[in-house]
């Protein structure tokens, strides 16, 4: 999970789709460009990881909050698909830009 999070804020399309079931580099490349700034693991268990990942775009600061299932191929580990969870970023949460601030202090 944390392999593909850095592949994301490299912008490597090619590990992304070599560690997935079934997106593709053209799928993956056609995302809008954000700036990743945070990554949280919840929760990490057998095939299944949940976790939020914070991103600003367009100026804003976003979460997407996912529970992901992975499935071993030949001895790799592969982003099978995963749940989205309608999670915002809450006003007394820790800043995700890294300035040791509350989230409404700062960028909120």
């Amino acid at each position: 999970m944390i392999s593909r999070y850095e592949a994301f804020v490299a912008e490597d399309w090619t590990y992304l789709a070599e560690t997935s079931i079934s997106q593709t580099i053209e799928e993956l490349n056609q995302s809008s460009p954000v700036e990743w700034l945070k990554l949280d693991v919840l929760d990490a268990h057998e095939n299944q990881v949940e976790f939020k990942a914070y991103y600003k775009e367009n100026g804003k600061i976003y979460v997407l909050h996912e529970k992901s299932n992975f499935i071993k191929v030949e001895g790799v580990w592969k982003y099978l698909d995963g749940e989205l969870f309608n999670s915002r970023l809450e006003r007394n949460e820790s800043c995700p830009c890294g300035s040791g601030k509350k989230y409404k202090k700062c960028c909120g």
